[in-house]
């Protein structure tokens, strides 16, 4: 079986090591370093990731991912690069891969396409297909709770699925399953997706999620 997150591990160190630490990235107001310093804490200092998704908690994660963030940079991409230690959640079996083959693909996509002269690159059909097993439920959770439309995510080949509220205009995007994982959190805007709808609902759902 494949192990599709490893792989979006060593690619993401790559691009960070070749960016180097002060490159831009997707993640608004983030360089590498600060990317780099997220990807340790969150899965070397499990008591200051909550604060990732947690409001109330934020200050003191963000105090603990600067410190971690001044740092050599090389440190950081190299903790990152060796994976989870024994005691994260992310070293039980199954784990990295469940939780970690969007969030990789998506930062490793953050430092590509931020860069100047990105070209879109194919994805590995076995990860695409791994990305859009994964995509129903991060759609409904990042982008169908938030969309003021209803939104219909279509593969080229036609499978789709629906989010959004229900009765509401329907917003088609169409394209590979690794931009549409993209537009759901939020970076649509670097991506080679089409929109179709009326344009009221177009306008609408720009107000909330980047589109190209």
């Amino acid at each position: 079986m494949s192990n599709h997150a490893l792989a979006e591990r060593h690619r993401l160190a790559e691009l960070l090591t070749a960016a180097g630490p002060d490159a831009p990235t997707l993640c608004a107001g983030w360089t590498t370093r600060d990317l780099a310093a997220h990807l340790v804490i969150r899965e070397r200092r499990p008591d200051a990731a909550a604060g990732i998704r947690v409001a109330a908690l934020a200050g003191r994660t963000k105090r603990i991912q600067d410190d971690y963030a001044s740092r050599p940079y090389e440190d950081l991409v190299r903790l990152f690069r060796a994976g989870p230690p024994v005691h994260s959640l992310f070293a039980l079996p199954g784990a990295d891969e469940a939780a970690n083959t969007i969030e990789y693909f998506v930062h490793a996509e953050d430092v590509a396409r931020a860069g100047e002269g990105w070209t879109a690159q194919p994805v590995p059909p076995g990860r695409a297909a791994a990305l859009w097993r994964r995509l129903p439920m991060i759609a409904r959770f990042e982008a169908g709770r938030r969309s003021p439309v209803r939104l219909t995510l279509t593969r080229p080949d036609g499978e789709s699925l629906t989010v959004g509220p229900a009765g509401a205009p329907v917003v088609r995007l169409t394209g590979d399953p690794g931009d549409l994982v993209l537009f759901v959190y939020g970076r649509g805007a670097r991506t080679t997706l089409t929109v179709d709808g009326p344009q009221d609902a177009v306008e609408a759902l720009r107000h909330v999620l980047p589109l190209p």
